[in-house]
């Protein structure tokens, strides 16, 4: 379920794009994820930082979208949030004492420090070549593709990358518990 209300603004968006157009799925988008932060505010009283960035970035770049009429600045969103979460994980890197992804999942698995900076860097990379691709196909396809590719694509890639990062974490796991 928590999948699904991460994914509601992109869902809309899809939607709403297939029904009307690009415009009528901006709007969409930048109402939707009003309302997803307003649901994480009202349970539970914060807001992480990176959901008030994606929430600036698809009003400045849906704004622009809506007010100059012109479908490539909402194409550009993913790669400015991909790009601003692969600055911000590389950051956390260079300076601190823990990286990005040690803060989030720091709580649910125990890894030694040189596997949290690899698995960090591996964000990094990952956040950058979303980007990247996210470039090329609204660079070199029609809007039907790049909607798409923003759906299934992004997601696609995503949950890819996910299983292999489980895989490579699973020999870093103490399953001493488990046996008996």
């Amino acid at each position: 379920m928590k999948l699904l209300f991460d994914f509601f603004p992109i869902l809309l968006f899809f939607l709403a794009y297939k029904l009307f157009d690009i415009y009528v799925a901006t709007a969409a988008a930048i109402a939707a994820t009003f309302v997803q932060i307003a649901i994480l505010w009202v349970r539970t009283r914060t807001v992480a930082a990176m959901q008030l960035v994606t929430l600036a970035v698809i009003v400045v770049f849906g704004g622009l979208t809506l007010y100059l009429h012109d479908e490539q600045f909402i194409k550009w969103k993913p790669t400015i949030i991909n790009w601003i979460f692969a600055g911000v994980f590389l950051a956390s890197q260079l300076v601190g004492r823990k990286t990005a992804v040690e803060r989030m999942l720091a709580g649910n698995i125990t890894l030694p420090t040189p596997i949290w900076r690899r698995l960090n860097l591996g964000w990094v990379v990952f956040f950058l070549a979303m980007g990247a691709a996210n470039l090329y196909v609204m660079t070199f396809f029609d809007s039907d593709t790049w909607v798409n590719f923003k759906l299934f694509g992004m997601l696609g890639l995503t949950l890819v990358f996910i299983v292999l990062q489980s895989l490579y974490l699973s020999r870093y796991l103490d399953t001493s518990d488990n046996k008996g």
